[in-house]
């Protein structure tokens, strides 16, 4: 176990974090999910040499707090030049190739909304550099794009969800918890850099909507037919997109339930019966049974900051550090067991751990 008096561990994770983002920045400023082609990679993990919006987005927010600014302004001109259909619909889809090409066909909503607060992130809070106008467009194409797919209380799109394994359906006037308070948290960043009375407009709507998805917790999605379930994701109600505050009491049930349910020994799991583990055979998904997601750990510990408890907000991000490898990186999942293999190192663990640690301030960033 990690002496939690000596932050030596979490000064390496620090430093290998740095690393990760490098590694999977690429040359046109594109951003993987994880840099398969490293020697570190498993070699019977899923391979995540690709662009996904969402992921580059939290690599965008991290690569901030760390002061390694050109990755954001890198990424979003690669948005804008080589993300296929962007310029032309203002959507972003499921993932990427490298060179900009889609490799997923399926519309996630929540990815224009990280972009957006991602934009919004690095234009306020760092002098803009050369990249600015880039990112005012990106900002516009983006924000269009959501109120263009937009009919008072649900997407005109099918959409899929952040863990791409569900779709909500214009028919049944549904909308993913997580994906409309991304949209809403998304218009309202654009509508401060780039003040538009339509953008804000339609994040009242869709704020309106969202109140209607809470029935004891908030659930996975709403509309004539309602999922229910609790789903790890809905703790981005409270982090990064701020619908709701922490300490609003339907937050409180919602993390009292991810953390009854889903948490399990010292790791929180996306959702109840999750069979996704990444770990390949033969080309072929394994699928045995998931672990438990460290970067799902870092957002509770986020969340837990959020509402001044800073000795639950340590314990559940020691959970992680605690059982880390001596080499730091941060994979997808961590199983209770030796048998199963994971996608490691995942940059969106690497990026969520940059992030709790700036909110426990255990040590310094920069």
């Amino acid at each position: 176990m990690t002496d939690r008096k000596n932050n030596f561990r979490i000064r390496k994770t620090l430093e290998v974090s740095k690393d990760i983002l490098k590694d999977c920045t690429l040359e046109n400023g594109g951003i993987v999910a994880a840099n398969s082609g490293k020697r570190y990679y498993p070699a019977n993990a899923k391979s995540y040499y690709y662009v996904w919006p969402r992921d580059a987005a939290f690599a965008c927010l991290a690569s901030d707090m760390v002061g390694m600014h050109d990755i954001p302004e890198k990424f979003f001109r690669w948005c804008l030049i080589n993300a296929e259909g962007f310029r032309e619909d203002g959507l972003f889809f499921e993932k990427y190739y490298p060179n900009g090409l889609k490799a997923g066909m399926n519309f996630q909503p929540d990815q224009n909304g990280i972009i957006l607060l991602a934009a919004h992130d690095h234009l306020r809070k760092h002098p803009p550099g050369n990249g600015e106008e880039v990112i005012k467009e990106v900002i516009t194409l983006a924000a269009n794009g959501l109120c263009r797919i937009w009919n008072r209380t649900h997407l005109t799109m099918v959409s899929n969800d952040l863990w791409e394994e569900r779709f909500c359906f214009p028919h049944l006037e549904e909308n993913f918890t997580y994906s409309l308070a991304a949209c809403i948290k998304g218009l309202q960043c654009a509508h401060n850099i780039l003040p538009n009375e339509k953008w804000i407009d339609i994040a009242g709507e869709m704020k309106n909507r969202l109140e209607r998805h809470f029935d004891k917790h908030f659930v996975r999605s709403y509309g004539k037919l309602a999922d229910t379930r609790i789903d790890a994701s809905v703790m981005g109600l409270a982090y990064p997109f701020e619908v709701y505050d922490p300490e609003d009491p339907r937050m409180v049930s919602s993390m009292d339930e991810i953390e009854n349910k889903l948490l399990i020994n010292d790791g929180i799991h996306r959702y109840e019966h999750d069979d996704y583990d990444g770990w390949m055979h033969n080309g072929k998904h394994m699928n045995k049974g998931s672990g438990s997601w460290p970067l799902l750990n870092f957002w509770m510990s986020i969340c837990y900051s959020k509402r001044n408890n800073k000795e639950k907000a340590e314990d559940y991000y020691y959970r992680v550090i605690d059982r880390l490898r001596d080499d730091c990186l941060i994979p997808e999942q961590i199983f209770e067991n030796n048998i199963q293999s994971s996608v490691r190192p995942l940059l969106w663990s690497h990026a969520m751990f940059i992030l709790a640690s700036e909110y426990l301030k255990l040590v310094s960033l920069t």
